[in-house]
C-alpha cells in the first residue's frame, strides 16, 4: 500500500479497513502480509488499538476483529444520518403545509452552506440546490445563525465589508447589527429580496445542547407573498424547531460531517 501521508496513522487506518472487510478476522501474520509490513512494526499499533478497544483478539484462534470503540465511532456517523433524515421529514411537513420550498443550512466559515432542500409542487419556486453557498448576512437562514454571535465575531468573518447581491441587500454594519438584534428578540430571521430578487425568506435556528448546529428556512416568491403567509410560515418553523430540538435532547448532532 503506497503511502504519502503519516505512515503510523495510515497503517492504523489500513488495519481498521482490513478488519472491517474481513468478517472472519485476521491474525497478526495475515495483517503483516496484507500491509507488506514487518510484524514488529505493526505490533505496537495493534497493541494500542486493542487496549483502546478499537480492535480485539480472539484468544482461541489469535485473530483480530473490529472492536466496540470502532463500532461506536461508526454508529455516531449513522446517528448523524438518522438526524438528517428526521430533519428532512419535518421539512417535508413544512412544505406540505406551506407549499413553499424549505431548506436546511449550516455555517461554513463566513458562508451559509445548503445541505438539504425540499421543493414544493408549485411550478414557479426558488431555484437553488444542495451545496450552494451564500454569505450568512444576506439570507434569513444565515442571519438565524449570525444572531447568536457577538459583533466582533461577525466583523471578523467579513473583513472587507458587506457586499450587495441585490439592491435590497443590507451592506451597512449598523443596519445589519440592528437586524440581528431584532432577530434575537423575535426568535426568527427574515429577509426580503436581499440574496435573490423577488424572493422573501424566513429562517429559524436549530439548537443542540445550547449551540446552533443548523438552521431552517422557507422561501416565498413575491407574487405569493403576504404578511399572513409569512406569519403562517414562521409558525410552522417554530413548531418544527420545537419538535426537532426536543427530539435531539441528550444527543450530539454535528451535520458538518455530512456536508
Amino acid at each position: 500500500m503506497p503511502s504519502n501521508e503519516h505512515r503510523p496513522t495510515e497503517r492504523v487506518l489500513d488495519i481498521l479497513e482490513l478488519l472491517s472487510t474481513n468478517g472472519n478476522g485476521m491474525t497478526l501474520t495475515e495483517l503483516s502480509k496484507a500491509l507488506n509490513a514487518p510484524k514488529s512494526s505493526i505490533m505496537p499499533l495493534v497493541h494500542t488499538m486493542t487496549s483502546r478497544k478499537f480492535i480485539y483478539m480472539n484468544q482461541e484462534n489469535l485473530k483480530y476483529f473490529i472492536g466496540i470503540a470502532a463500532f461506536s465511532v461508526g454508529s455516531s456517523y449513522t446517528n448523524h444520518i438518522d438526524a438528517l433524515e428526521f430533519i428532512k421529514s419535518e421539512m417535508k411537513h413544512i412544505v406540505s403545509e406551506s407549499n413553499e420550498t424549505c431548506q436546511l443550512g449550516i455555517q461554513n466559515q463566513s458562508n451559509l452552506l445548503y445541505i438539504a432542500k425540499e421543493d414544493s409542487d408549485e411550478p414557479i419556486r426558488l431555484v437553488s440546490y444542495v451545496g450552494k453557498q451564500l454569505p450568512l448576512y444576506c439570507t434569513a437562514i444565515g442571519r438565524a445563525i449570525l444572531a447568536d454571535m457577538e459583533p466582533d465575531e461577525i466583523y471578523a468573518l467579513y473583513p472587507d465589508g458587506l457586499k450587495a447581491f441585490t439592491p435590497h441587500t443590507i451592506t451597512e454594519w449598523p443596519l445589519l447589527l440592528a437586524e440581528l438584534k431584532e432577530t434575537r428578540k423575535r426568535g426568527y430571521a427574515i429577509e426580503h429580496e436581499e440574496s435573490t430578487p423577488d424572493v422573501h425568506c424566513a429562517g429559524i435556528s436549530l439548537r443542540n445542547n445550547g449551540h446552533i448546529f443548523a438552521a431552517l428556512s422557507v422561501s416565498i416568491p413575491s407574487f405569493r407573498f403576504s404578511v399572513e403567509k409569512l406569519d403562517f410560515v414562521i409558525q410552522l418553523l417554530k413548531e418544527s424547531k420545537k419538535t426537532l430540538e426536543t427530539s435531539f435532547q441528550n444527543c450530539h448532532i454535528d451535520l458538518s460531517s455530512l456536508s
